[in-house]
């Protein structure tokens, strides 16, 4: 009887561990445990230069892209503490860049763009803040990085997405929330180490 039991234990262990390796489609690489979620579609939008920014600006970089307006009083001003945080941590490291796109491009201009990365303390390029019609950010925010754009500005998406070096989505992580911030710093480094 004990035979069965340890019979029994043994198959179904073995049918959740299948069962697990189905449930993960995605494909592993080089950076190590971190699935590839989806390629990025092209793009071209402005940087708060005036320079145009796209997915070929990606490539060769680690990216964290998150999606904000600067007046926004509810969710933004966490999410850029938090983005401050990474862009402090990662400030010896040209690997990593960091990719704000504005869900308000009516009122958010490139001077109002530059305007406020100054306010977050951003001294350098490795922190872009982009500008593109309604449009056209509606469409790389849910057809790109597979996030809901529904009520715009308000309702924007809170997610912070990391973003390889070829322009591959590797992960979401709440941008409001400290704790997945702190998972999403680890991750850059693990991508970040193959490219040095």
């Amino acid at each position: 009887m004990r035979g069965i039991g340890l019979l029994v234990a043994l198959l179904v262990l073995a049918l959740l561990l299948l069962g697990s390796a189905m449930l993960m489609p995605w494909t592993q690489d080089e950076g190590g445990s971190l699935p590839v979620l989806d390629s990025l579609p092209e793009f071209e939008f402005t940087e708060s230069s005036g320079r145009p920014f796209g997915r070929a600006d990606l490539l060769g970089r680690v990216s964290v892209v998150d999606f904000i307006f600067t007046r926004c009083k509810g969710p933004c001003p966490i999410m850029a503490g938090n983005m401050v945080q990474l862009y402090q941590h990662f400030e010896s490291d040209n690997t990593v860049q960091f990719v704000s796109i504005t869900v308000e491009p009516d009122y958010d201009s490139l001077d109002v763009l530059r305007e406020y990365a100054a306010a977050q303390g951003v001294t350098d390029d490795r922190w872009k803040f982009l500008w593109a019609p309604i449009d056209q950010v509606v469409a790389l925010c849910e057809l790109g990085f597979m996030l809901a754009a529904d009520d715009l500005p308000g309702g924007h998406t809170t997610r912070f997405v990391l973003v390889d070096d070829s322009a591959r989505i590797r992960g979401y992580y709440g941008g409001i929330e400290s704790a997945e911030t702190m998972q999403l710093e680890h991750d850059i480094k693990k991508l970040a180490s193959n490219l040095r």
